[in-house]
């Protein structure tokens, strides 16, 4: 769904903060879009159908948006988790609920709208449900503007005054596979930021309308004309490229060899610590990507063969790997069995506490010291 070029969920934290961004922003070309954000889109959909029509997860398999494809693996990663802490809020399904719903502030704000993931009533409770299927950093709940801008729309949209009626609290709640978090708020905290909101706007069509730099402005398109961001790179280029002294970059090449190696080392330390299970404080491990394998390939084989595979389709110079098996069955109309399969990681990997995949246990390893004590 198309949303505001004024202010949206996804831009009310730069507007808020910058709003000098707004007609900045305006004079950039349309941005391209990334397999990523396609990506996302696609499950945004495949959620949308499940909920408004009652869809069994499985019944969305194949679905398509651009080039991609919804398979079993974004399925298993993404969708089912999803709908699983979906019901961890209500547990019960008694929720009533509105997925992919358009939100706006009326005369309020003119031309200031967006589309909302999920919004629902729970006893006297509203909730405001964004999903994040990005594997990035782990977004907040907590005075997470996105939600609250939502939420302020939700308000003042007629159509969802049934969600609003008497209520007192509202959850925001922020769906990122396989994580969740949920931040209960109130009416009184919605309504203050809506003025901010409002005043924002307001001062984004002065001429002379603030300018701010900051986290915000990651996403913002229009960092090349910004001057706060073209000022300073100016600024550095014409006050340190006078002053360097090229005998020292050189220098400073030759130790940069040795600080690479050092941080190379101290990554591999601390691998080797958490192994061991002693805590590197803000580190964990966490377990490579999968590679699907068979987990016998001699009853692959057979199996295989049975479905009316030729040797000659199987086995090249070795066997074929699952994936390259699943192809050649999708020319035959034939799905590849799943007990045939087993996904390995190929190892763990550093990563920091916020990264939302879960760390491994380090079972085998301890088992393995154990059993070499008794030896």
């Amino acid at each position: 769904m198309k949303h505001s070029s004024i202010v949206g969920g996804s831009t009310a934290s730069r507007v808020i903060n910058c709003p000098a961004s707004v007609n900045l922003v305006a004079k950039m070309p349309p941005q391209p879009s990334s397999k990523y954000a396609d990506e996302g889109t696609l499950l945004h959909n495949a959620m949308a159908e499940i909920l408004d029509h009652g869809l069994a997860a499985e019944e969305v398999l194949g679905m398509t948006y651009k080039e991609h494809v919804l398979t079993q693996d974004l399925l298993d990663d993404k969708i089912l988790p999803a709908l699983s802490k979906l019901s961890e809020l209500d547990p019960k399904g008694e929720m009533e609920f509105t997925p992919e719903v358009k939100v706006d502030f009326g005369d309020f704000m003119p031309g200031v709208f967006g589309s909302s993931d999920l919004i629902g009533r729970l006893d006297n409770r509203a909730l405001i449900l964004d999903w994040k299927f990005g594997s990035g950093v782990l977004v907040e709940a907590e005075e997470n503007m996105q939600g609250l801008f939502y939420a302020a729309a939700a308000m003042r949209t007629p159509a969802l005054s049934w969600v609003f009626d008497d209520v007192t609290e509202v959850d925001i709640a922020i769906i990122q596979p396989p994580a969740m978090k949920v931040w209960r708020t109130t009416v009184k905290r919605i309504k203050q930021f809506e003025k901010q909101l409002i005043a924002a706007v307001r001062e984004s069509k002065h001429k002379d309308a603030p300018m701010s730099a900051g986290s915000h402005c990651r996403w913002c398109a229009a960092k090349p004309l910004c001057p706060l961001m073209t000022g300073a790179v100016d600024r550095m280029i014409t006050t340190q490229l006078a002053n360097i002294n090229p005998e020292q970059i050189g220098a400073f090449l030759t130790q940069a060899e040795i600080v690479e190696e050092w941080i190379a080392d101290v990554r591999k330390l601390a691998h080797q610590l958490l192994e061991t299970d002693i805590k590197v404080p803000g580190y964990k491990l966490v377990a490579k990507r999968a590679s699907r394998q068979w987990a016998s390939p001699d009853k692959a084989i057979i199996k295989l063969t049975a479905l009316g595979l030729e040797l000659n389709e199987l086995i090249m110079e070795q066997l074929i790997s699952p994936p390259q098996a699943e192809k050649v069955l999708k020319k035959h109309g034939l799905q590849l069995p799943d007990e045939l399969v087993i996904s390995v990681s190929s190892g763990s990997t550093l990563a920091e506490d916020s990264d939302p995949r879960p760390a491994v246990l380090q079972i085998g390893r301890q088992i393995s010291d154990a059993l070499s004590k008794l030896n």
